[in-house]
């Protein structure tokens, strides 16, 4: 079985951004937070912080968690509206009655580097240019990286969210793979997933897939990065199990999420030299 680790990848992409960030109009980056939960406090800190190695400025905006959405809404509306500004990217969770797809319409298309306003996916799904979300794009980046034929094979997505599972179906579909998108409602997922040759878990539902999803020799992707109680990382499939049957598998962590944290600083970099 091959570990289709991210690490290398990221650092490549994240070299390849520090050129373009060298050789164009400063990139900066805007992050807009409204929330006092620590585990995304530091999640957008680690984008500040990444963001700097590359050359990237980085603003935090933080409105606190008792922004009305009216303020949030404003406030994405002017970073948009900025010309200093390239990227501007929303942080979830959001406050009560805060609906993140209606406010990540107030983002301007070309600055949407993480693909939240529902203007990009409806681009991505028509196949016209739009920044994809970043995590859904990794998953894309992961499967090249490695050498992952795509063309005419059975992939199967558990997950339909915005984020990840129906951009990712869209971008799988124009690599001409044949694409079935599982949720919640789906009967008997097992029987479905274990037809795919190449399987992205991305649910939130740690250790949903297990050696029963799986066909023998099956590319499996783990979108998932659940907590542990000993403050860890675990994905949605069962790694130890899911190992002893599929041809490959990527680890959490160390698969997908440090290559979507250097795609999305990627799109910045892009998005500042936009003509």
């Amino acid at each position: 079985m091959k570990t289709l680790t991210g690490r290398d990848l990221a650092a490549a992409i994240r070299t390849q951004t520090q050129a373009e960030a060298a050789s164009g109009t400063q990139p900066r980056l805007a992050v807009v937070v409204a929330t006092a939960d620590e585990a995304s406090l530091w999640y957008v800190r680690s984008i500040a912080k990444a963001a700097a190695a590359v050359g990237i400025d980085c603003d935090l905006v933080d409105l606190g968690p008792q922004a009305t959405p009216e303020r949030i809404g404003e406030t994405l509306a002017r970073l948009s509206a900025d010309a200093g500004v390239h990227g501007v990217m929303l942080q979830t969770p959001l406050p009560a009655g805060a609906s993140a797809q209606e406010l990540a319409a107030a983002i301007d298309p070309r600055k949407d580097v993480d693909g939240a306003n529902p203007l990009s996916l409806g681009r991505l799904a028509a196949g016209l240019p739009a920044f994809p979300p970043a995590t859904a794009a990794a998953v894309m980046a992961l499967l090249d990286h490695h050498g992952v034929e795509l063309t005419g094979r059975r992939a199967v997505v558990v997950g339909r969210s915005t984020v990840v599972g129906k951009p990712l179906a869209h971008l799988l579909l124009d690599r001409h793979a044949t694409v079935t998108v599982c949720h919640s409602r789906t009967r008997d997922l097992a029987s479905v997933t274990a037809q795919a040759e190449v399987l992205v878990a991305a649910v939130g539902r740690a250790g949903l897939i297990g050696a029963g999803h799986v066909a023998p020799g099956a590319v499996v992707i783990d979108v998932g990065t659940n907590p542990t109680d000993d403050g860890g990382l675990t994905g949605d499939v069962d790694f130890a199990a899911v190992a002893e049957v599929a041809g490959a598998l990527t680890p959490v962590p160390g698969g997908v999420g440090p290559v979507t944290t250097a795609l999305l600083l990627r799109h910045v970099a892009r998005a500042a030299n936009l003509p």
